[in-house]
């Protein structure tokens, strides 16, 4: 063996090993990306089952809470906000300002006895409630999926071709100050 043939065997190597990482590192970034985008489409699943709950709340709160109007006003447009949200962000800052909004609701219907004991509001807020808790323990999956695509396109050499695919560093979906508040436990 010639000289000309090692170097050709060897360039020929290389080229393989450096085809091979590169068909690897795509196929990385493309599972951690479908994975993070799953992981929304779960939580949106959720999103949209409680929007589609808001309609029926605002009717049965409705008959109670005359002065209330605002509250309820605002938690239809935010339905409407969140139902044409058409990237993730803007998903999850609607989903954000909605469960605020379903809070102070619920708050607020302590203050209407009947209402508070109108059997189909407590069904709804019920299956709200339910809802929310789904939604974190979806948000918790979101979260860890968004960080493993997160740490997988800032990684060298992965990185570079995350780049070059156009791939963006995503956000968490946040847990609101709202809901890390703790006042205690009330009597």
């Amino acid at each position: 063996m010639t000289v000309q043939n090692i170097a050709l065997i060897a360039g020929i190597l290389l080229l393989i090993i450096f085809f091979n990482l590169f068909i690897r590192i795509y196929n990385k970034l493309v599972m951690l990306k479908n994975n993070y985008e799953k992981a929304f489409r779960n939580i949106d699943v959720i999103l949209m089952q409680r929007a589609d709950e808001v309609p029926e709340l605002v009717k049965v709160a409705s008959k109670f809470m005359e002065h209330e109007t605002a509250m309820l006003t605002s938690l239809t447009k935010l339905r409407t906000d969140f139902l044409n949200s058409k990237t993730v962000d803007e998903k999850i800052e609607n989903a954000n300002e909605f469960s605020k909004t379903m809070k102070n609701l619920f708050a607020v219907s302590e203050n209407y006895p009947a209402l508070s004991s109108n059997s189909n509001f407590l069904e709804l807020q019920k299956r709200v409630s339910q809802m929310e808790d789904k939604i974190a323990d979806r948000r918790e999956f979101f979260n860890d999926s968004v960080n493993l695509y997160n740490v997988g396109i800032q990684e060298f050499p992965n990185f570079i071709l995350a780049r070059i695919a156009g791939y963006k560093t995503q956000h968490l979906f946040d847990v609101s100050p709202e809901e890390k508040k703790y006042d205690g436990i009330q009597f």
